[in-house]
């Protein structure tokens, strides 16, 4: 149950796009916040000073005025208000001068739901003389207790140990490396990290080496100087100086190029970045969580991940389960999201009837807690409401028990590999489909040891299955 002070604590949403407002204050509302809402500067400070709200979510581009000046205006009425700034994808220095004026945080889009909601709620803690304690799941007494952002849903005995082992290692400078598969929760857990820290009102940065070019990922961690390269019309700061006094999250990071490796080992020795172009490094007081989907000692030992980098890296290590062995949290999480998604819907569902707690325990869920996410909500906006029915779940998943997880290889697999002449003459979409299927049929249909085999991510096979049995359907 939400701190009665803190959940009442008025929020006010500055966006001019309409429908990132309808977004952002289901959100909120949903999360058990009151909301007013702006669209341009003008309305923003009429409603900022007749609510004086305790935070401020201002987007930096309004179509009557520019954000940072308003920033300040609001700064100079009300210093102890803390202003949540929302940048675009590829705006950060725009929010590193934000940080610089004297904002509390700042939001690069797209975020998502966890990170926007995190962000808030450290807001509202830092005005609060008590934490909001929403965690749904209640620590013993005889060890310290999450915050509200840990938000992770389950009671199982692999999510007490998480829960155990981000509470012991938050406040210490030790690096953190996250693995699991794909849609497990690993940003969540680096929040939960960063959220339970002595840092917790500092930056939190995720950057996704996997997501970003290789040739410009560099000026994305470490930053740029103006005419450092074709396209550096300005100086870019970088990643790892705006997580400065916070935490820089870096997700996927065995796709990291070798190059760039070097240069990340040489940060973590000396705590200073140097951006592209620049002549002097600059100190930063950083703490590094990373995570991947693979196993970084068998990247190791391909090759493709540095090892000294490796052991410097992997201090605590933190497993995230998948969904599949978690047991009785599946049930946990699709309540809760099912209520969630119920009340954003305007909908009214009863629960999950028995037939559906029995099922979905059993399914195999590659695409883990992300997949039961969706799932839910698709039962949601397609149902008007009352107990959830395996009728009523996305067509094919109430087929899929985790025995027969063959099934989700779509169309009858080949029994063996293919020689390599009858790919001959056939698109590279059609010979990679090939290969897919046959190494899927080789494993049993197992997604996981096909994507190790492969060296691809879990989630890439279930995409491209699933887009195949569209193309079928």
């Amino acid at each position: 149950m939400k701190n009665v002070s803190v959940a009442r604590a008025p929020l006010l949403l500055i966006e001019d796009t309409m429908s990132l407002q309808m977004v952002y204050r289901s959100v909120l509302s949903s999360a058990g916040f009151r909301v007013a809402v702006a669209g341009t500067a003008a309305e923003g400070l009429a409603h900022f000073q007749s609510l004086k709200p305790a935070v401020v979510l201002l987007d930096l581009i309004l179509p009557d005025r520019d954000g940072l000046d308003l920033m300040q205006e609001l700064l100079a009425l009300q210093p102890e208000t803390n202003i949540i700034a929302i940048t675009a994808n590829g705006s950060v220095n725009r929010a590193v001068e934000a940080m610089r004026a004297g904002a509390h945080d700042f939001l690069v889009k797209p975020f998502d739901e966890n990170r926007f909601l995190s962000a808030v709620q450290n807001a509202l803690a830092e005005r609060s003389p008590r934490r909001a304690a929403t965690l749904a799941f209640v620590p013993p007494l005889d060890r310290p207790a999450l915050t509200d952002t840990s938000g992770f849903i389950g009671s199982s005995d692999a999510m007490r140990r998480i829960h155990d082992t981000i509470a012991s290692v938050a406040r210490s400078m030790a690096t953190v490396f996250i693995t699991g598969e794909s849609g497990t929760g690993k940003e969540l857990c680096a929040l939960a990290v960063h959220a339970n820290s002595a840092r917790a009102s500092g930056p939190f940065i995720a950057l996704n080496c996997g997501a970003i070019p290789q040739d410009l990922l560099e000026s994305e961690v470490f930053g740029h100087m103006k005419g450092s390269f074709t396209g550096a019309i300005s100086d870019k700061p970088g990643a790892a100086a705006a997580a400065d006094g916070g935490t820089l999250f870096l997700d996927e990071i065995c796709e990291m190029a070798p190059a760039l490796q070097t240069k990340l080992l040489r940060f973590l020795q000396t705590s200073t970045v140097q951006p592209v172009g620049a002549t002097r490094p600059k100190k930063v007081n950083v703490r590094i969580v990373c995570a991947t989907n693979r196993d970084p000692m068998d990247a190791v030992r391909r090759g493709h991940f540095r090892e000294d980098l490796y052991y410097r890296l992997f201090v605590v290590p933190i497993h995230m389960p998948p969904l599949r062995d978690r047991g009785e949290d599946i049930i946990e999480i699709a309540e809760a999201a099912l209520m969630r998604f119920a009340e954003e819907e305007g909908r009214t569902f009863l629960g999950l009837d028995p037939a559906v707690r029995s099922m979905l325990p059993r399914l195999p869920w590659p695409g883990n807690v992300r997949q039961l996410l969706n799932v839910i909500r698709n039962v949601v906006v397609l149902n008007p409401g009352g107990w959830v029915t395996p009728g009523m779940l996305p067509s094919g998943l109430a087929a899929e028990p985790m025995e027969s997880a063959t099934t989700l290889a779509g169309p009858a697999v080949a029994p063996a590999p293919p020689p390599i002449d009858s790919l001959v003459g056939l698109t590279l979409a059609e010979a990679e489909r090939r290969l897919i299927e046959a190494t899927l049929a080789s494993h049993a249909g197992s997604i996981p040891r096909a994507a190790r085999v492969l060296d691809v991510s879990p989630s890439t096979l279930y995409r491209k299955i699933e887009s195949w049995k569209a193309q079928a359907g």
